[in-house]
């Protein structure tokens, strides 16, 4: 099995809407319209399905949120699909979805973060299908810092192609933004200032391998199942290696090394190259910072680990695609991630 990478998006195209996990709100009903506006500034038509119920944990039954995405996934017509946000249990439409006929549909972008990894990253792993790990709906409308690009950048660029991101230096501190009073927000509060951090030792760092990887909350819950055969696709289809990341959402830092030591125990890390850690705000433990704890867990892979990437709950986000060759470097006065589709 090779990569398939979706088709690039061109004007025209048309984008799926749908909450596979958590709809949205009522309250939150007016920055949902903001960004949609926005996919449709791009020249994009925007199909918004029906499970969007923002009343509950999640947005429908799960036979008709598994029904909707199946059929957003296997729509010729529509080129990408976008959540409002993750949420906190995708996980009942694992079991629900097709994967042989997801193989067999022409590739389709899934782009989202947090409990979407929970259907992205088994996508890659499954059907080969190139998945984007970058900032939801609701966030589309911020503009990206310099060194960075968003979710259109990479949806619209054609298969071979590589681009590079760094790190902008600042990230936010405070509290989320508040949707319900400023629905029309366009710049995130970047109060914070710092760079990425090697957590296993000191010098240089080069690493190459295929992206692949998610949030560690919902990961560890698919690790070592059918639908998270990282072994196999170190094995099958990267014999060059991986360059795996994580990501925390809130868990504290006894329940994240937990998590860790049961992923790396299943194989989730085997082949890796490297591992990129996302920054984080969720809290440390009496005797455990988050940092310690990943290399309480994953110290033992010898391999380099590289936190605070841009890649987690923490904004600004660095879109990463599941399924991408990387090559990561991170130096004295330089960091960056190249990924090339191919």
């Amino acid at each position: 099995m090779t990569v398939r990478y979706p088709p690039p998006l061109r004007p025209g195209d048309r984008v799926g809407v749908t909450s596979p996990s958590s709809g949205v709100p009522e309250a939150l009903h007016a920055r949902l319209e903001v960004a949609v506006r926005d996919i449709r500034a791009r020249g994009y038509e925007v199909v918004v399905g029906t499970c969007m119920d923002g009343s509950r944990h999640v947005s429908a039954s799960a036979a008709e949120r598994a029904g909707e995405l199946m059929s957003m996934l296997t729509d010729p017509t529509i080129k990408a699909i976008v959540p409002p946000w993750g949420g906190e249990t995708a996980i009942d439409l694992v079991p629900l979805l097709d994967w042989e006929r997801l193989r067999e549909a022409e590739p389709t972008w899934v782009v989202g973060f947090s409990d979407m990894s929970t259907l992205m990253t088994p996508l890659t792993l499954l059907t080969g299908t190139a998945t984007l790990h970058g900032n939801n709906l609701m966030d589309t409308p911020f503009r990206v810092p310099e060194g960075l690009l968003s979710w259109f950048d990479i949806v619209a660029a054609p298969p071979g192609r590589s681009f590079t991101q760094t790190p902008p230096g600042r990230h936010r501190a405070v509290a989320f933004d508040d949707f319900a009073a400023f629905p029309g927000v366009r710049e995130y509060t970047l109060d914070a200032q710092g760079g990425w951090t090697r957590l296993d030792g000191t010098g240089d760092v080069e690493a190459e391998g295929r992206l692949i990887g998610g949030c560690v909350e919902v990961m560890c819950n698919l690790a070592g199942t059918p639908y998270l055969d990282m072994p196999a696709f170190a094995r099958d289809m990267t014999p060059e290696g991986l360059l795996v990341y994580v990501e925390v959402c809130d868990s504290d830092a006894f329940t994240v090394c937990r998590h860790l030591h049961g992923m790396k125990l299943a194989g989730f890390f085997e082949g890796a190259n490297a591992v990129l850690v996302g920054r984080t705000a969720a809290p440390d433990s009496p005797s455990l910072t988050q940092h310690e704890a990943v290399l309480d867990a994953l110290g033992s892979l010898d391999v380099p680990i590289i936190a605070d990437v841009e890649c987690g709950h923490v904004p600004p986000y660095m879109p990463i695609v599941n399924g991408a060759y990387g090559r990561v470097v991170h130096a004295a006065g330089r960091s960056e991630l190249t990924q090339t589709l191919r």
